[in-house]
């Protein structure tokens, strides 16, 4: 049996907000070490502010600034931080209610160590050197051998010279993909050139690319069978944004590809031929590059085009 490929995959998608009022303000304050919420309904100050209350779903527009100063709801300790936590060291995540806040606030303790955190320790807020009007501005929180403090809200306009008015929020997420006995076997074919299905021993369709289970039936595929190279595009779409780290030039076309002898459609791109004159019923074959291990796109054969009846099952 061929061995089981596993491959290390990120998905990464970053994505750009408008902040509006509230959230702008926030923002602002924690680049100029100014902590803002904003006082809902029933007379609660929310601490980061939210734009709608909580309980009534109303618009929130009353900003009030609380201090830099709080204390520990509840914690729990992270022994093994991860890439872009906000210490590189062991620490305590926490909720801490600042001084005129009636909620809690999620952030990073700065602790030598589980034991020394606590439920109802006072801490402070330590700020970033450089504060560009993110949530990052607070570095972290640290122990505060202060009393407990008094503080009660204060109005505050929320304005500041040169606003923020806009965020970045990254997301990404990093794992190891293990495509299964029956998609490594496809992929270890793939590095040879070939396409290979596998075909339920119940309805006799050839799945590519192979799942190990007919998706119909339900029961277990394990006699493989080569298809294509060639193929019929069933139905294909206009790809006009430019993707990060791909070097294809937009517009390109991807489609739904059946290879000869499938009775499931792949996904490949389309090249070779002008964007515009892709279509349904178009036959194409694959084109590698070299040391490829699987194909770079799809170009025509040449063929005339595919009757709709033989392919209208697979769009």
């Amino acid at each position: 049996m061929s061995e089981v490929l596993t491959a290390p995959l990120v998905v990464e998608f970053p994505f750009t907000r408008s902040l509006g009022p509230v959230l702008s303000a926030f923002l602002t304050g924690l680049r100029e070490r100014t902590v803002l919420g904003v006082r809902a309904g029933d007379g609660r100050v929310v601490v980061p502010p939210t734009e709608y209350d909580p309980v009534t779903a109303e618009e929130l527009r009353e900003l009030v600034e609380v201090g830099s100063s709080g204390t520990v709801t509840t914690w729990a300790w992270n022994p093994s931080p991860r890439r872009g936590q906000p210490l590189a060291t062991p620490f305590a995540w926490v909720l801490v209610r600042l001084d005129g806040a009636d909620t809690a606030l999620l952030h990073a303790l700065d602790a030598p160590g589980p034991d020394a955190v606590r439920t109802g320790m006072r801490v402070r807020v330590r700020w970033a050197a450089e504060r560009t009007g993110a949530i990052t501005d607070i570095a972290c929180f640290e122990p505060d051998d202060g009393p407990a403090g008094d503080a009660r809200p204060t109005g505050h306009s929320g304005e500041f010279d040169d606003p923020v008015t806009t965020l970045t929020a990254p997301a990404r997420l990093d794992y190891t993909y293990a495509p299964g006995r029956a998609q490594s076997r496809y992929l270890h074919a793939l590095a040879g050139h070939r396409t290979v299905g596998e075909r339920c021993p119940s309805c006799h369709k050839v799945y590519v690319p192979p799942r190990g289970a007919c998706p119909t039936c339900g029961v277990a595929t394990g006699t493989q069978v080569e298809v294509g190279p060639r193929g019929t595009v069933t139905t294909f779409c206009i790809v006009n944004i430019k993707a990060k780290n791909l070097d294809i030039e937009v517009p390109y076309v991807y489609a739904h590809i059946a290879l000869d002898g499938a009775d499931l459609a792949l996904h490949a791109r389309i090249g070779g031929i002008p964007y515009d004159q892709v279509r349904m019923g178009l036959r194409v074959e694959p084109v590698w590059t070299e040391d490829g291990r699987f194909p770079d796109h799809y170009r025509p054969t040449g063929e005339p085009d595919a009757d709709y009846d033989s392919y209208k099952e697979l769009i």
